[in-house]
């Protein structure tokens, strides 16, 4: 372990957000993406607006493309969590338990270039709907400091940009990787640009046959030796999209799009146990989106615009049977119990589905102020014949925002903003926030305050459910009763950055009122017309849960990235993050309340890594990285804690093709989890990390373009030019 913190230590002399330095090939003039220069990044997240990331007024982190591609990851789970330092991630059956400054999915808001995701079904998002190769960069902004996107996000916004195709003729893409565990990821995509109309069709597969770490397990009142329930279990999953764009004059944009997504997870039948290791049915998963919206630029330069974006979404949540099984069911609006179900017959026990709605205008006044204002509504529904009291439910809001950028004096930027939202059940809420940069030099001094409302979901108002976990089941209730959520965040950062070194210190404290979380009651509190049949630890005995309101709840953190390109071709990044969280939780069987931290939290947790690049030809470039990851151990209030643990990676690519030649080739070879980390905890305590253990991975990539590159709009050199104007 020493000698492992020794080689962390020397290469933790930077952080990713954007560490990328300039590089010109001067054999075919491209830039290099490899080498793409730090303080030309413009992001958008943070208000709306594209700012150069040096000079965004909150702050903003930022996973650059090259970043991405020198790494490696083979999903977004793995790319956040080896990236940065704040996030962390549980991934189970019903999807990744993420979590950012201490706070889990729910107060997590991932947008894919600005637009919400759905599928939270469990209060967990299925990231496998979003591709990884498909990824320019990713925005992160920490806490409710955006007025531009929901006050909800408590814990803050992920914003992930896809790749733009700016040929004009046909472009196809491949990329195949291949693992252990017979982990495939297949990606296809299809472009076609004629004239005003551009097209791209893309097609991905995940497939792992899932493994076990251990196969001891706690159940039946005993330490079982030979349970056959594994660590992660088997799933396929794939997902077709479409996107069309088309521009019938220079200064409108309209766009269309869509995908269907399905995804199976297979579970043990040939089990020991039927209390913990023997299933009778699969998970299914489907889910659809269709969106449709257009941009209407109102000046030449472009600067000026009024968007309106319309989506609907939809996931839907199956058991797919495996063997004969006996269950309720509602056959003519009567519940009979001991109904069967036999050998493929799929059951719904959750659709939910959104339809939202979205204005917005950006415009640019006199005295250098940038005013964003816009307005949104979005109606939730829930369809469970079995998990909830009617069968379904709903819900609605509508919000309005309006936030301003201006500079006082040359050096100082404010921006301040609010947003009004309107919920069909809790009525009417106002969340202000307010921050400011001073620009001093090289450096950057960012101070921000903002505000959170988040009404209960309709999950947490009216789902019921039973979860089994391991040698625990429990019975989960929706409450009626409960209270919106408000939070103040606050945060601090100083940063320097130069075209070589960069370092930034934030520190940040978020408390939240009235948090919402489950809370073990009285068995008695089980509705009448459910029953619950599973042994569970062999005792009969079911644990009830409902959705409570704590009294408060607080997060404090500082996050340090630190950069330095030692050459062009040779970089060093690192991160790390301290969090301490706090709540006061209900404790139902001293009638009192106690102290508790929120499950999940870890005070320390890092990454870090070297990057080298060399073309040693104008058809051949050399990429290798060394990284790292760790986390000390993560607290939970039941079930046990989460080891710590440390993973170290290297990963080569070779790039294959002259700049401008139609067709080119890459190929990507690596060790994940070299020193061979397993955590072997038994079930169904939890776990630091559930990695598999040591895997050697190989990708293969081919890229045909023919046509002729566009040279329209360039939005980041317009931006660029108008910040140094």
């Amino acid at each position: 372990m020493k000698k492992k913190n020794l080689i962390l230590l020397a290469v933790a002399a930077g952080a990713y957000n954007a560490n990328s330095y300039a590089q010109q090939n001067n054999e075919n003039s491209k830039q290099d993406i490899y080498a793409d220069k730090t303080l030309q990044e413009v992001v958008v997240t943070a208000t709306g607006t594209g700012h150069l990331l040096k000079n965004v007024p909150v702050q903003t982190e930022v996973i650059s493309r090259k970043m991405i591609e020198s790494y490696g990851g083979k999903s977004i789970e793995d790319i956040l969590e080896g990236l940065t330092a704040s996030f962390s991630f549980n991934e189970g059956d019903m999807g990744s338990k993420a979590q950012l400054g201490g706070l889990g999915n729910n107060y997590i808001l991932i947008l894919i270039d600005g637009k919400r995701i759905h599928g939270d079904n469990g209060g967990e998002n299925d990231l496998g709907l979003i591709d990884p190769n498909n990824i320019e960069r990713i925005e992160i902004v920490k806490g409710a400091q955006s007025a531009l996107y929901g006050s909800d996000a408590m814990a803050g916004v992920i914003n992930i940009i896809t790749k733009k195709h700016d040929t004009q003729g046909l472009l196809l893409e491949n990329t195949t990787r291949y693992s252990r565990f017979n982990d495939i990821r297949q990606r296809n995509g299809v472009g076609l640009r004629l004239g005003k109309l551009q097209s791209y069709t893309s097609f991905q597969l995940q497939h792992n046959d899932g493994w076990q770490n251990t196969s001891n397990e706690y159940a039946e009142g005993h330490v079982l030796k030979d349970s056959r329930n594994k660590t992660v279990n088997k799933f396929t999953n794939w997902q077709i999209s479409e996107n069309i764009t088309y521009n019938p004059t220079k200064n409108l944009e309209l766009y269309a799009n869509g995908y269907f997504y399905r995804k199976i997870i297979n579970r043990p039948t040939n089990g020991n146990y039927a209390s913990c290791d023997v299933y009778t049915y699969d998970l299914l998963y489907r889910n659809a989106s269709a969106a449709m919206g257009g941009k209407l630029f109102t000046n030449k330069e472009k600067k000026d615009y009024i968007s309106l974006d319309v989506d609907w979404n939809k996931h839907a949540y199956f058991y797919k049977y495996t063997s004969k099984t006996y269950e309720d069911d509602y056959i003519d609006g009567v519940l009979e119990h001991g109904v069967p179900f036999y050998p493929g017959k799929e059951r719904l026990q959750a659709d939910q589905q959104r339809i939202m709605a979205m204005l917005k205008g950006v415009f640019h006044l006199p005295y250098a102020n940038t005013l964003n204002v816009g307005a949104e509504y979005r109606y939730d529904y829930l369809k469970a014949p079995m998990r909830t009291a009617n069968g379904s439910a709903d819900d609605n809001t509508a919000a309005i925002y309006a936030q301003d950028e201006f500079n006082l004096i040359s050096w100082l930027n404010i921006t301040a903003g609010a947003r009004l939202v309107d919920n069909a059940k809790f009525g009417f809420h106002f969340t202000p926030k307010l921050s400011a940069m001073a620009s001093l030099g090289d450096f950057r001094l960012r101070l921000g305050w903002s505000q959170g409302f988040k009404s209960p979901t309709v999950k947490e108002l009216y789902y019921r459910y039973l979860h089994v976990m391991g040698s625990s089941t429990f019975f989960n209730m929706g409450n009626t009763a409960l209270k919106p959520q408000t939070s103040n965040y606050f945060s601090a950062g100083l940063e320097y950055r130069n075209d070589r070194f960069s370092a930034s210190v934030t520190g940040y404290h978020n408390k939240l009122n009235d948090m919402i979380v489950l809370v073990n009651v009285p068995v008695e509190e089980l509705p009448k017309d459910v029953t619950t049949g599973y042994l569970g630890d062999g005792s009969g005995k079911v644990t009830a849960r409902r959705y409570m309101n704590m009294e408060d709840a607080e997060t404090y953190g500082v996050d340090v990235n630190l950069s330095f390109n030692i050459t062009k071709e040779l970089s060093l990044t690192g991160n790390y993050s301290y969090l301490d969280t706090q709540a006061n939780m209900y404790d139902v069987e001293h009638d009192r309340m106690k102290k508790a931290v929120i499950d999940g939290m870890a005070h320390n947790k890092w990454n870090a890594s070297m990057i080298y690049g060399h073309r040693f030809s104008s058809a051949y470039r050399f990429g290798a990285s060394l990284s790292t990851r760790g986390s000390s151990k993560r607290y939970y209030e039941n079930n046990g804690n989460g080891k710590h643990f440390q993973i170290w990676r290297i990963n080569t690519t070779h790039d294959f093709g002259k700049a401008n030649a139609e067709t080119s080739y890459k190929v990507e070879l690596g060790v994940d989890n070299i020193f061979n980390f397993k955590d072997t905890t038994m079930r169904p305590y939890h776990l630091g990390n559930n990695n598999g253990g040591t895997s050697i991975y190989a990708s293969f990539a081919i890229k045909f373009n023919k046509g002729k590159k566009i040279n329209n709009h360039n939005y980041k050199q317009k931006t660029k030019q108008n910040e140094e104007d």
